[in-house]
């Protein structure tokens, strides 16, 4: 029996060195993922509001549970939900563990910002709960869990709006409540570097934001386990490559009505794909159970 992706997350974050844990949107991402051997996926906020073109402040959490169901139902990767501010008080926080954790999640981080989650925070305008608040709702996620290796991830955005300092001090108050990991968004290589002695109490996670607007660091695998960190958590990249490339083939298909691309390369991307999703089993299956397959010219 293969063991339990929550089993196998909590161990991840135990053993030595960094991992990288790219933010994903969709089963065949999940696939691809897991194909290249990377040991763990997330599904961010703004990965799946992109993906569905809802955008995360209008995601409910029904829709987020779906994700996740069809990602669980392809990869046995650890996934780590983006659960945003718990949509809502701590009786609302238990909910929301339970219904993701039932889902398939392997582990969910909450946000101390304001529920429901305001568009402005794409613009840079980040607004932070009273710490004691957000202490009730990781006392709440921790009860909630049925199964006790799923790995409740506080996260704060307080660095940007009040400082390091204060950062640092609510961080050290979620892992007092229960946090298993802290992830936090240090605005310089100083305090990013600093930030595993100040946060002695719990494995950190450094969000790589390729493509952010506020000059935030973005570093190697390499720099963050020199740092001390467990995560490297590469939030927005997957939806930055794959839309670079349906703007650039979009935008030449509707320019010069030519697809523009290598008949060649093609089918070998496609045979990769249909490799990574299972096709080459199915016609096994179809052999055995309906006979020799004949090709026709």
């Amino acid at each position: 029996m293969s063991e339990r992706p929550t089993a196998t997350f909590r161990k991840m974050i135990s053993e030595p060195g960094c991992v990288i844990q790219p933010s994903i949107f969709s089963p065949l991402c999940a696939r691809i993922a897991e194909s290249a051997g990377l040991e763990a996926i997330g599904l961010g906020g703004y990965a799946m509001g992109a993906h569905t073109a809802i955008s995360e402040p209008l995601m409910s959490l029904e829709e987020i549970a779906q994700i996740v169901r069809g990602v669980r139902q392809v990869s046995s990767l650890p996934i780590m939900v983006d659960g945003g501010a718990g949509f809502g008080d701590p009786m609302h926080v238990m909910r929301t563990v339970r219904v993701l954790e039932q889902a398939g999640a392997s582990s969910i981080h909450l946000e101390d910002q304001y529920f429901p989650k305001r568009a402005r925070y794409h613009m840079g305008v980040e607004e932070v709960v009273p710490m004691e608040e957000m202490v009730q709702k990781i006392h709440a996620a921790t009860e909630a869990r049925n199964d006790g290796d799923f790995v409740i991830v506080a996260r704060t955005d307080a660095m940007r709006t009040h400082g390091y300092a204060e950062g640092v001090k609510r961080c050290n108050a979620y892992v007092e409540a229960g946090a298993d990991m802290i992830m936090i968004f240090p605005d310089s290589d100083a305090d990013t570097e600093n930030a595993r002695r100040d946060i002695p109490g719990a494995p950190l996670i450094y969000v790589n934001s390729t493509g952010n607007k506020f000059n935030r660091g973005v570093y190697s695998r390499q720099q963050l386990d020199d740092w001390g960190y467990k995560i490297l958590y590469d939030a927005i990249s997957t939806v930055n490559v794959v839309a670079r490339a349906l703007f650039a083939y979009y935008g030449h298909l509707s320019r010069t009505g030519e697809h523009g691309l290598d008949n060649a390369e093609m089918v070998e991307i496609r045979a990769n794909v249909e490799r990574t999703i299972g096709l080459d089993a199915l016609y096994k299956l179809e052999q055995a159970t309906l006979g020799e397959i004949k090709m026709f010219k």
